[in-house]
């Protein structure tokens, strides 16, 4: 009895300490983390500027002369990309490869002369290494950083988030009506971290370790809620690309983007409908980000019964931004003939919601 009492105490004493040391830790003050990890993250500013659709993001610095991770997203569709550093410096930057399997792009700060660039020495994560670190694990306590809601410009500091990692799963999340585009496992976080602006940013442990970039506001597609998640930087996933199995990896992506070695994968998705008929004719198609303008409705169709006029810039479809007439065709395409679209178009200075129904395509005469 002596001894299962001792035994009782020693167990009760070390879940005590257990309990006392996950406080702590929790509790724990780590502005200087933040501050050495702000120094490695910059605010990126590109296309958009609509509501839902942003102009302002995050990147992660991975090496001293420039090269930043970010996500690939509508901002880097600009000849004009800017990046602000943690000290206020700004600098024009240009996309060097985008990787959609990853969901990931890297840029370049363009420091406007040799001299200039080869003076740059900036601190940065050396993400090849945090690649290929060990995972993260549930319950890990963990910092988001990153520009949300455009809360830092020129030498402010980016938001910092704490909270844990609630689970690390595959991924089930959409954009509008269709399954989003990244198919690897997540970090799951126990943080509200995923908000407009803040794509690209950091998840580090509480010693400002790099773990993972925070992903796009995205919705569950099992529980219908917002998801914040972020993709772990030991991602790997394995596609088909031309018939041929391939594995995506973030190591090797980071080691061989910023060469400019990088091949970003060219996967044939299936169709999920024949595409219905909508009605719209769109401005010619010039160049590959042409926005979505109308340039007219076709007689008797589902668009010039809708209220749609010329001019109209269609910026949403079902709730997924389109930002060139190239990605609006590609949604259509995989819609059915009787489905509901939801249009938003920005008329002058007010953005407006048309609603029509897609029927089959017209038969040629």
């Amino acid at each position: 009895m002596i001894l299962n009492m001792k035994n009782a105490i020693r167990f009760f004493t070390l879940l005590i300490s257990l309990t006392i040391g996950a406080r702590a830790a929790a509790q724990a003050p780590f502005g200087e983390v933040a501050q050495e990890v702000n120094k490695k993250l910059v605010k990126v500013y590109g296309s958009g500027g609509f509501r839902g659709l942003p102009e302002y993001g995050t990147g992660i610095l991975i090496s001293p002369k420039g090269h930043i991770l970010t996500a690939a997203n509508h901002l880097l569709d600009t000849s004009d990309l800017l990046v602000h550093l943690y000290d206020g410096r700004r600098y024009p930057a240009k996309l060097i490869v985008m990787e959609p399997e990853l969901d990931a792009a890297i840029i370049k700060i363009d420091a406007g002369n040799p001299q200039a660039e080869m003076d740059l020495e900036l601190a940065c994560f050396d993400g090849v290494a945090a690649a290929k670190a060990t995972l993260a694990r549930p319950g890990d306590w963990v910092l988001a950083f990153s520009n949300q809601f455009k809360i830092a410009v020129r030498d402010e500091p980016l938001s910092v988030q704490r909270g844990i990692i609630a689970s690390y799963t595959k991924f089930h999340g959409r954009r509008g009506i269709f399954d989003y585009d990244f198919t690897g496992e997540v970090y799951v976080i126990d943080a509200i971290a995923c908000n407009p602006g803040a794509a690209g940013g950091a998840l580090t442990n509480t010693k400002g370790e790099l773990i993972g970039m925070l992903g796009k506001e995205l919705r569950n597609t099992l529980s219908e809620t917002w998801i914040n998640y972020a993709i772990p930087m030991q991602t790997k996933i394995e596609v088909k690309e031309a018939g041929k199995p391939r594995v995506v990896s973030m190591a090797e992506f980071l080691e061989k983007g910023p060469k400019g070695e990088w091949n970003p994968t060219k996967i044939e998705r299936a169709k999920e409908g024949p595409g219905g008929y909508h009605g719209i004719v769109l401005v010619p198609n010039v160049v590959e980000l042409t926005p979505p303008f109308v340039d007219g409705l076709r007689p008797d169709s589902p668009a010039s019964k809708s209220g749609l006029q010329p001019d109209d810039l269609i910026v949403y479809v079902d709730g997924e931004p389109v930002s060139s007439i190239k990605a609006f065709n590609a949604y259509i395409a995989k819609t059915q003939p009787g489905m509901p679209l939801k249009l938003e178009v920005r008329r002058g200075d007010k953005l407006i919601t048309i609603d029509l129904k897609l029927e089959d395509m017209p038969k040629r005469k």
